[in-house]
Protein backbone atom coordinates (compact mmCIF):
# COMPACT_ATOMS: atom_id res chain seq x y z
CA UNK A 1 0.00 0.00 0.00
CA UNK A 2 1.46 3.56 -1.15
CA UNK A 3 2.40 6.27 1.86
CA UNK A 4 -0.62 8.16 2.68
CA UNK A 5 -0.12 12.16 1.43
CA UNK A 6 -2.03 14.29 3.64
CA UNK A 7 -2.41 17.52 1.66
CA UNK A 8 -4.04 19.54 4.32
CA UNK A 9 -1.18 19.26 6.33
CA UNK A 10 1.64 19.82 3.56
CA UNK A 11 -0.30 22.89 2.98
CA UNK A 12 -1.12 23.76 6.90
CA UNK A 13 -4.40 24.34 6.84
CA UNK A 14 -7.27 22.15 8.19
CA UNK A 15 -9.17 19.83 6.34
CA UNK A 16 -12.52 22.28 6.17
CA UNK A 17 -10.21 25.20 5.21
CA UNK A 18 -11.74 27.51 2.54
CA UNK A 19 -10.63 28.14 -0.92
CA UNK A 20 -8.80 31.23 0.16
CA UNK A 21 -7.55 30.09 3.24
CA UNK A 22 -5.82 27.09 0.92
CA UNK A 23 -4.93 29.54 -2.18
CA UNK A 24 -2.92 31.84 0.58
CA UNK A 25 -1.74 29.05 2.57
CA UNK A 26 -0.24 27.93 -0.67
CA UNK A 27 1.23 31.28 -2.16
CA UNK A 28 3.14 31.54 1.36
CA UNK A 29 4.39 28.42 0.93
CA UNK A 30 5.37 28.32 -2.16
CA UNK A 31 7.87 31.76 -1.70
CA UNK A 32 9.08 29.70 0.51
CA UNK A 33 10.19 27.06 -0.71
CA UNK A 34 10.86 28.16 -4.47
CA UNK A 35 13.82 26.83 -5.93
CA UNK A 36 14.97 30.47 -7.21
CA UNK A 37 15.00 31.83 -3.43
CA UNK A 38 17.05 28.63 -2.13
CA UNK A 39 14.16 26.50 -1.48
CA UNK A 40 13.77 22.80 -1.90
CA UNK A 41 12.54 21.36 -5.80
CA UNK A 42 10.93 18.45 -3.65
CA UNK A 43 9.32 20.32 -1.62
CA UNK A 44 8.22 23.21 -3.78
CA UNK A 45 6.97 19.89 -6.38
CA UNK A 46 4.75 18.33 -3.02
CA UNK A 47 3.63 21.78 -2.35
CA UNK A 48 2.32 22.02 -5.98
CA UNK A 49 0.81 18.79 -5.86
CA UNK A 50 -1.22 19.53 -2.84
CA UNK A 51 -2.32 22.38 -4.20
CA UNK A 52 -3.85 20.81 -7.48
CA UNK A 53 -5.61 18.85 -5.72
CA UNK A 54 -6.94 20.51 -3.31
CA UNK A 55 -8.12 23.84 -5.48
CA UNK A 56 -10.43 21.85 -7.56
CA UNK A 57 -13.57 21.09 -5.57
CA UNK A 58 -14.18 18.01 -7.81
CA UNK A 59 -10.39 16.87 -7.07
CA UNK A 60 -11.12 17.90 -2.89
CA UNK A 61 -14.18 16.00 -3.31
CA UNK A 62 -12.51 12.41 -4.72
CA UNK A 63 -9.61 13.44 -2.63
CA UNK A 64 -11.66 13.66 0.79
CA UNK A 65 -12.92 10.23 0.39
CA UNK A 66 -10.00 7.97 -1.32
CA UNK A 67 -7.45 10.02 0.36
CA UNK A 68 -5.52 7.34 1.79
CA UNK A 69 -4.89 5.88 -1.54
CA UNK A 70 -4.70 9.41 -3.44
CA UNK A 71 -0.96 9.25 -4.25
CA UNK A 72 -0.88 5.31 -5.28
CA UNK A 73 -2.86 5.53 -8.50
CA UNK A 74 -6.52 4.35 -7.96
CA UNK A 75 -8.76 3.83 -4.94
CA UNK A 76 -9.42 0.19 -3.56
CA UNK A 77 -11.75 -2.01 -5.12
CA UNK A 78 -10.03 -0.66 -9.14
CA UNK A 79 -10.80 3.46 -8.32
CA UNK A 80 -13.77 5.51 -8.04
CA UNK A 81 -17.37 5.09 -9.47
CA UNK A 82 -17.13 3.64 -12.88
CA UNK A 83 -14.04 1.53 -12.80
CA UNK A 84 -10.31 1.74 -12.28
CA UNK A 85 -9.16 5.10 -12.36
CA UNK A 86 -12.45 6.72 -13.65
CA UNK A 87 -12.74 9.47 -11.69
CA UNK A 88 -9.55 10.78 -12.46
CA UNK A 89 -8.58 12.22 -16.18
CA UNK A 90 -6.30 10.06 -18.18
CA UNK A 91 -6.21 6.95 -15.48
CA UNK A 92 -5.07 6.73 -12.48
CA UNK A 93 -2.46 9.11 -10.36
CA UNK A 94 -2.65 12.63 -10.22
CA UNK A 95 -3.65 14.40 -13.46
CA UNK A 96 -1.97 18.05 -13.33
CA UNK A 97 -4.40 20.46 -15.18
CA UNK A 98 -3.14 23.95 -15.95
CA UNK A 99 -3.08 26.25 -12.96
CA UNK A 100 -4.29 29.96 -13.59
CA UNK A 101 -1.58 31.92 -13.27
CA UNK A 102 -3.72 34.95 -12.72
CA UNK A 103 -4.92 33.71 -9.63
CA UNK A 104 -1.92 33.59 -7.97
CA UNK A 105 -0.90 37.45 -8.28
CA UNK A 106 2.79 37.90 -8.22
CA UNK A 107 3.46 34.44 -7.96
CA UNK A 108 1.96 33.84 -11.53
CA UNK A 109 4.81 36.07 -12.75
CA UNK A 110 7.52 34.06 -10.74
CA UNK A 111 6.25 30.67 -12.18
CA UNK A 112 5.55 31.88 -15.38
CA UNK A 113 9.21 32.86 -16.00
CA UNK A 114 10.76 29.82 -14.28
CA UNK A 115 8.50 26.75 -15.56
CA UNK A 116 7.52 25.51 -18.81
CA UNK A 117 4.49 23.05 -19.58
CA UNK A 118 1.55 23.23 -17.65
CA UNK A 119 2.77 27.04 -15.88
CA UNK A 120 2.34 30.24 -17.88
CA UNK A 121 3.18 28.80 -21.33
CA UNK A 122 0.51 30.95 -22.98
CA UNK A 123 2.98 33.33 -21.01
CA UNK A 124 5.99 32.65 -21.95
CA UNK A 125 5.08 32.27 -25.08
CA UNK A 126 3.96 36.13 -25.15
CA UNK A 127 7.07 37.35 -24.08
CA UNK A 128 9.20 35.48 -26.44
CA UNK A 129 6.92 36.61 -29.83
CA UNK A 130 7.51 39.78 -28.89
CA UNK A 131 11.29 39.58 -27.58
CA UNK A 132 13.16 41.51 -30.58
CA UNK A 133 11.36 44.76 -29.25
CA UNK A 134 14.23 46.45 -27.09
CA UNK A 135 14.33 50.24 -25.45
CA UNK A 136 17.33 51.91 -26.86
CA UNK A 137 20.38 52.46 -24.61
CA UNK A 138 20.48 55.89 -22.77
CA UNK A 139 23.89 58.06 -23.65
CA UNK A 140 25.61 60.52 -21.94
CA UNK A 141 27.95 63.31 -22.48
CA UNK A 142 29.54 66.56 -21.33
CA UNK A 143 29.68 69.76 -22.38
CA UNK A 144 31.48 72.60 -21.36
CA UNK A 145 30.00 76.04 -21.30
CA UNK A 146 31.22 79.77 -20.86
CA UNK A 147 29.75 81.52 -17.32
CA UNK A 148 27.28 83.63 -19.71
CA UNK A 149 26.17 80.46 -22.25
CA UNK A 150 24.78 78.85 -18.90
CA UNK A 151 23.50 82.07 -17.23
CA UNK A 152 21.52 83.13 -20.87
CA UNK A 153 20.94 79.37 -22.40
CA UNK A 154 22.58 78.06 -25.37
CA UNK A 155 21.35 76.25 -28.25
CA UNK A 156 24.43 73.46 -29.24
CA UNK A 157 25.44 71.02 -31.09
CA UNK A 158 26.42 67.90 -30.06
CA UNK A 159 28.34 65.06 -31.70
CA UNK A 160 26.77 61.93 -30.77
CA UNK A 161 28.29 58.81 -31.23
CA UNK A 162 25.40 55.92 -31.78
CA UNK A 163 23.82 52.86 -33.61
CA UNK A 164 22.03 53.56 -35.84
CA UNK A 165 19.47 50.81 -37.91
CA UNK A 166 21.76 49.56 -41.28
CA UNK A 167 20.90 50.78 -44.59
CA UNK A 168 22.09 48.16 -46.35
CA UNK A 169 19.83 45.28 -44.70
CA UNK A 170 17.20 47.49 -43.12
CA UNK A 171 17.87 46.40 -39.73
CA UNK A 172 17.45 42.66 -40.17
CA UNK A 173 21.09 41.89 -39.87
CA UNK A 174 20.82 39.69 -42.86
CA UNK A 175 22.49 39.52 -46.23
CA UNK A 176 20.22 41.26 -48.91
CA UNK A 177 18.14 39.38 -50.66
CA UNK A 178 18.01 36.54 -47.34
CA UNK A 179 16.14 36.64 -44.15
CA UNK A 180 16.84 35.69 -40.56
CA UNK A 181 15.37 31.83 -40.15
CA UNK A 182 13.82 30.25 -37.59
CA UNK A 183 16.67 28.65 -34.54
CA UNK A 184 16.60 25.10 -35.53
CA UNK A 185 17.01 24.28 -31.31
CA UNK A 186 14.52 26.10 -30.61
CA UNK A 187 12.45 26.02 -32.75
CA UNK A 188 11.77 29.69 -32.64
CA UNK A 189 10.64 29.77 -29.56
CA UNK A 190 13.63 31.60 -27.67
CA UNK A 191 14.12 29.14 -25.17
CA UNK A 192 14.80 25.65 -24.23
CA UNK A 193 13.49 23.16 -21.50
CA UNK A 194 15.24 20.87 -19.05
CA UNK A 195 12.98 18.23 -17.72
CA UNK A 196 10.19 17.15 -18.22
CA UNK A 197 6.43 17.97 -17.88
CA UNK A 198 4.75 20.72 -16.09
CA UNK A 199 8.51 21.42 -13.83
CA UNK A 200 10.64 21.74 -17.12
CA UNK A 201 13.00 24.18 -16.07
CA UNK A 202 13.20 26.49 -19.13
CA UNK A 203 16.73 28.74 -20.24
CA UNK A 204 17.42 31.36 -22.79
CA UNK A 205 18.19 29.06 -26.16
CA UNK A 206 22.05 29.01 -26.64
CA UNK A 207 22.10 29.08 -29.98
CA UNK A 208 19.92 32.59 -30.66
CA UNK A 209 20.54 33.63 -27.64
CA UNK A 210 16.63 34.30 -26.85
CA UNK A 211 15.62 35.50 -30.11
CA UNK A 212 14.14 32.72 -31.91
CA UNK A 213 15.96 33.35 -34.93
CA UNK A 214 19.32 32.78 -36.42
CA UNK A 215 21.10 34.76 -39.21
CA UNK A 216 22.81 32.06 -41.77
CA UNK A 217 23.72 35.13 -44.19
CA UNK A 218 24.75 38.21 -42.57
CA UNK A 219 25.12 41.43 -43.99
CA UNK A 220 28.57 42.24 -45.27
CA UNK A 221 27.90 45.94 -44.25
CA UNK A 222 27.24 45.33 -40.07
CA UNK A 223 28.26 41.84 -39.74
CA UNK A 224 24.90 40.40 -38.73
CA UNK A 225 23.97 43.32 -36.04
CA UNK A 226 21.73 45.11 -37.77
CA UNK A 227 22.77 48.18 -36.15
CA UNK A 228 26.17 50.38 -37.48
CA UNK A 229 27.92 52.69 -35.65
CA UNK A 230 27.76 56.28 -36.25
CA UNK A 231 28.56 59.77 -35.54
CA UNK A 232 25.22 62.39 -35.29
CA UNK A 233 25.18 65.66 -34.42
CA UNK A 234 22.37 66.45 -32.31
CA UNK A 235 20.85 69.82 -31.26
CA UNK A 236 20.59 70.18 -27.77
CA UNK A 237 18.87 73.64 -26.17
CA UNK A 238 20.67 74.15 -22.88
CA UNK A 239 17.73 76.02 -20.56
CA UNK A 240 18.75 79.88 -19.04
CA UNK A 241 20.93 79.36 -15.58
CA UNK A 242 22.36 75.58 -15.42
CA UNK A 243 24.66 74.50 -13.23
CA UNK A 244 27.95 73.06 -13.27
CA UNK A 245 27.84 69.34 -12.91
CA UNK A 246 24.01 69.52 -14.02
CA UNK A 247 22.26 66.76 -15.69
CA UNK A 248 20.16 67.59 -18.78
CA UNK A 249 17.37 64.96 -20.14
CA UNK A 250 16.57 64.89 -23.35
CA UNK A 251 14.03 62.20 -24.24
CA UNK A 252 14.51 60.10 -27.17
CA UNK A 253 17.75 61.42 -28.68
CA UNK A 254 19.63 58.50 -27.53
CA UNK A 255 19.95 54.82 -29.45
CA UNK A 256 17.12 54.00 -31.58
CA UNK A 257 14.94 51.22 -30.34
CA UNK A 258 14.53 47.92 -31.96
CA UNK A 259 11.39 46.25 -32.96
CA UNK A 260 9.20 49.56 -32.90
CA UNK A 261 10.31 50.36 -29.28
CA UNK A 262 11.12 53.52 -28.24
CA UNK A 263 14.60 55.43 -28.40
CA UNK A 264 16.68 55.79 -25.22
CA UNK A 265 17.56 58.94 -23.77
CA UNK A 266 20.33 61.83 -24.48
CA UNK A 267 21.96 62.94 -20.76
CA UNK A 268 23.98 66.09 -21.05
CA UNK A 269 26.58 67.00 -18.25
CA UNK A 270 27.14 70.79 -17.96
CA UNK A 271 30.26 72.00 -17.11
CA UNK A 272 31.20 75.45 -16.37
CA UNK A 273 34.34 77.60 -16.83
CA UNK A 274 35.58 80.11 -14.24
CA UNK A 275 34.80 83.58 -14.53
CA UNK A 276 37.61 86.27 -14.04
CA UNK A 277 35.56 87.40 -10.69
CA UNK A 278 31.85 85.83 -11.11
CA UNK A 279 30.99 82.88 -9.10
CA UNK A 280 27.98 80.69 -8.26
CA UNK A 281 26.09 79.77 -5.62
CA UNK A 282 22.45 78.56 -6.62
CA UNK A 283 20.74 81.21 -8.34
CA UNK A 284 22.83 83.77 -6.62
CA UNK A 285 26.02 85.46 -8.34
CA UNK A 286 29.04 86.19 -5.78
CA UNK A 287 31.53 89.44 -6.59
CA UNK A 288 34.31 90.25 -4.36
CA UNK A 289 34.98 93.99 -4.53
CA UNK A 290 38.38 95.47 -3.70
CA UNK A 291 38.24 99.12 -2.40
CA UNK A 292 41.04 101.32 -1.47
CA UNK A 293 40.95 102.59 2.34
CA UNK A 294 39.98 105.88 1.79
CA UNK A 295 37.41 104.68 -0.34
CA UNK A 296 36.24 102.37 2.57
CA UNK A 297 36.68 105.21 5.13
CA UNK A 298 35.35 108.39 2.81
CA UNK A 299 32.45 106.29 0.78
CA UNK A 300 32.51 106.28 -2.75
CA UNK A 301 30.04 105.25 -6.06
CA UNK A 302 32.13 102.59 -8.16
CA UNK A 303 30.67 101.50 -11.40
CA UNK A 304 30.78 97.21 -11.12
CA UNK A 305 30.23 94.77 -14.53
CA UNK A 306 27.15 92.49 -13.66
CA UNK A 307 26.25 88.97 -15.16
CA UNK A 308 25.02 88.83 -18.57
CA UNK A 309 26.92 91.89 -19.58
CA UNK A 310 26.62 94.90 -18.63
CA UNK A 311 28.01 97.86 -15.95
CA UNK A 312 25.23 99.23 -12.55
CA UNK A 313 26.63 101.74 -10.10
CA UNK A 314 27.15 100.84 -6.61
CA UNK A 315 27.28 103.29 -3.88
CA UNK A 316 30.04 102.35 -1.03
CA UNK A 317 28.59 103.88 2.16
CA UNK A 318 31.57 105.69 4.29
CA UNK A 319 33.19 103.21 6.64
CA UNK A 320 32.56 100.40 5.23
CA UNK A 321 34.36 97.59 6.65
CA UNK A 322 36.15 94.36 4.66
CA UNK A 323 33.60 91.71 3.81
CA UNK A 324 30.74 94.14 3.98
CA UNK A 325 28.16 92.81 1.53
CA UNK A 326 26.09 94.65 -0.45
CA UNK A 327 22.30 92.47 -2.46
CA UNK A 328 21.75 93.38 -5.84
CA UNK A 329 18.36 91.81 -6.64
CA UNK A 330 17.71 90.04 -9.63
CA UNK A 331 21.17 90.26 -10.96
CA UNK A 332 21.76 86.76 -10.46
CA UNK A 333 21.51 83.75 -12.59
CA UNK A 334 17.55 82.70 -13.25
CA UNK A 335 16.40 80.09 -11.07
CA UNK A 336 16.14 76.63 -12.46
CA UNK A 337 13.06 75.68 -10.42
CA UNK A 338 10.16 77.93 -10.57
CA UNK A 339 10.66 81.65 -11.90
CA UNK A 340 12.46 84.57 -10.90
CA UNK A 341 16.22 85.57 -10.87
CA UNK A 342 18.59 85.40 -8.19
CA UNK A 343 20.83 88.08 -6.64
CA UNK A 344 24.29 89.56 -7.18
CA UNK A 345 26.04 90.28 -3.58
CA UNK A 346 29.03 91.96 -3.91
CA UNK A 347 31.70 91.35 -1.28
CA UNK A 348 33.98 94.53 -0.07
CA UNK A 349 37.33 93.71 0.29
CA UNK A 350 39.48 97.15 1.50
CA UNK A 351 42.96 97.05 -0.04
CA UNK A 352 45.78 97.69 2.46
CA UNK A 353 48.57 99.41 -0.01
CA UNK A 354 52.01 97.16 0.20
CA UNK A 355 54.46 100.23 -0.27
CA UNK A 356 54.38 103.68 1.12
CA UNK A 357 56.23 107.13 0.24
CA UNK A 358 57.33 108.79 3.21
CA UNK A 359 54.96 111.30 2.83
CA UNK A 360 52.40 108.78 2.95
CA UNK A 361 53.70 107.30 6.02
CA UNK A 362 53.89 111.29 7.69
CA UNK A 363 49.96 111.59 6.37
CA UNK A 364 48.95 108.00 8.44
CA UNK A 365 50.64 108.91 11.75
CA UNK A 366 49.03 111.93 11.44
CA UNK A 367 45.77 110.59 10.77
CA UNK A 368 46.54 108.41 13.40
CA UNK A 369 47.52 110.92 16.34
CA UNK A 370 44.51 113.17 15.55
CA UNK A 371 42.57 110.07 16.58
CA UNK A 372 44.35 110.08 19.96
CA UNK A 373 46.12 106.94 18.70
CA UNK A 374 49.81 105.51 19.31
CA UNK A 375 50.79 104.32 16.35
CA UNK A 376 54.92 103.92 17.43
CA UNK A 377 54.10 100.25 17.61
CA UNK A 378 52.16 99.90 14.28
CA UNK A 379 54.28 102.38 11.79
CA UNK A 380 57.53 102.51 11.23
Amino acid sequence: MPATKNYYDILGVKKDASADEIKKAFRRLARKHHPDTGGSEDKFKELNEAYEVLSDAEKRAQYDQYGAYFGGGMPPGGGGPGGAGAGWPGGGGVHYQHVDLGDLGDLGDVFGSVFGGGFGGARTAGRAAGRSAQRGRDLTYEITLDFDEALQGISTKVDVQRAERCATCKGSGARPGTSPVTCPTCGGAGHVSEGQGMFAFSRPCPRCGGEGTVIESPCSTCKGKGTVVKVKPVTVNVPPGVTDGGKLRFKGKGEPGQGGAPAGDLYVVTHIRKHPYFRREGADVWMDLPVTIDEAALGAEVRIPVPGGGKVKLKVAPGTQDGAVHHLSGKGAPKLKGSGTGDLKVRTRVVVPEKLTAEQKELLKRFASSRGEDVRAHIV
